[in-house]
């Protein structure tokens, strides 16, 4: 497909989602199952444009006077892609399968600014989560807000059981792959521009043999700041697809063992075969309807990976952004307290009580942990801030904290998606 085809395509997956009110990710299957001659790399390019769409959708609807699907599309174009009105016209005039270019209104958007623009619209979030970045990241929220409409690089966990970095990142090279400023055992691969398209390097000899995983550097590092100790009994209590558990296991040598286990059976299912290419040996993996009394009181960590709003990885996902609601929130809030109460009863005295959140809405993080605090008053609230110092040094960027306590990572920051962490320890 030349550029003219694929804008088309995109215009139509983009329609598709504001109509359907639907994911991204359904919509753009879709599309490649009715359109089966369309190449991997034009379907590649399709997606790129669609989520780039998504990412600026404010600011470019603003830009381009129109938050119709095919203003996003040129918008993004012209914006993101850096293609000129010109080269559009070049491309597109004898192409019958191109779109017609809107080139008054591109010519226009580059005279326009954000002067008269809300600060929601110049931060690419929606108008009712403004309030919530602000709180948080006070005069910087824009910047912080608007970093997480940037695409995420593709970031990889070396598996210290079998293989050191330097081995991994030789492997890698081609890819361009580098060791991350922040996690110790993590590459990351820059995003690409346009219709480049990351690598797929779990087809890759190393991924089969079990030597990386797909993990964002942020992940890594707060299951970096566990800071889990061969030997001990550590409890991954929201586990998901085991992207932690791998980590904590790690860090262990193999040695003591990790508790695994997921309210949703469905979320645990991929961490078998993730489990067996890494070469653990010290992970349980307990069913969503186990017993499991028998741990109450004796786990030195607890790790609670809470079900979040996933502000944090919005570069990852920029469509959730749009479909997130008010209410998706609230529900949030009450699962996360629940969640925290339950996973409480698990740690031993004088053991720790992890809170780990992938979102940047500080309800469903400083708030959390000083109500968890209030009702659990055997609990202390520990300096996270003083860990990473341990861990990464100061020569690293830093986390936003306000007390050194609780931690926050965010795009901006760090370089990575956005994660909450705060730690708190049971007095008897």
């Amino acid at each position: 497909m030349r550029l003219g085809g694929r804008v088309s395509a995109a215009i139509e997956v983009l329609q598709d989602i504001e109509e359907r009110r639907r994911p991204a990710a359904d919509a753009l299957k879709d599309w490649g199952l009715s359109h089966r001659f369309a190449g991997s790399g034009d379907r590649a390019a399709i997606g790129n444009l669609v989520h780039d769409a998504l990412r600026k959708k404010l600011s470019t609807a603003h830009l381009m006077d129109d938050g119709g699907a095919a203003a996003l599309a040129f918008g993004t174009l012209w914006r993101q892609w850096g293609v000129s009105v010109d080269k559009m016209h070049e491309l597109f005039d004898d192409d019958r399968f191109a779109p017609e270019v809107p080139t008054r209104a591109i010519e226009a958007a580059a005279d326009r600014d954000f002067v008269f623009a809300r600060p929601h619209v110049e931060a690419d979030i929606p108008d009712w989560c403004a309030d919530y970045f602000e709180e948080n990241f006070d005069d910087e929220w824009i910047a912080e807000a608007s970093a997480l409409s940037e695409r995420a690089p593709l970031d990889m966990r070396v598996n210290t059981l079998k293989a050191g970095r330097d081995k991994v990142q030789k492997q890698l090279a081609k890819f361009g792959a580098k060791p991350t400023k922040i996690a110790r055992h993590g590459l990351r691969v820059l995003p690409g521009k346009g219709p480049e398209r990351l690598p797929n390097v779990q087809a890759e000899p190393a991924f089969q043999k079990g030597w990386f995983e797909i993990q964002d550097e942020g992940s890594q590092i707060v299951s970096d700041l566990v800071f889990a100790q061969p030997g001990e009994q550590v409890f991954d209590y929201c586990a998901g697809g085991g992207g932690k558990t791998l980590a904590l296991s790690a860090a262990l040598d193999n040695k003591g063992q990790v508790h695994a286990w997921d309210a949703d059976k469905s979320r645990l299912a991929p961490i078998f075969d993730r489990l067996k290419r890494a070469g653990t040996r010290n992970v349980q993996v307990h069913a969503a309807d186990a017993d499991l009394s028998p741990l109450e009181g004796r786990m030195d960590r607890v790790l609670v990976d809470a079900p979040c709003t996933g502000s944090g990885t919005w570069r990852r996902n920029p469509d959730a952004k749009w479909r997130l609601q008010p209410a998706a929130l609230e529900k949030r809030l009450a699962e996360q307290a629940e969640v925290l109460d339950k996973a409480s009863r698990y740690v031993k005295p004088g053991g720790f009580l992890v809170y780990v959140t992938c979102s940047l809405i500080p309800q469903e993080n400083e708030y959390q942990v000083y109500a968890f605090g209030d009702r659990h008053k055997n609990y202390d609230l520990l300096s996270a801030g003083e860990v990473w110092q341990d861990l990464f040094g100061l020569d690293k960027p830093q986390p936003w904290s306000a007390d050194m306590k609780c931690i926050t990572l965010t795009p901006r920051a760090t370089g990575t998606d956005g994660f909450f962490f705060a730690v708190m320890q049971r007095q008897g």
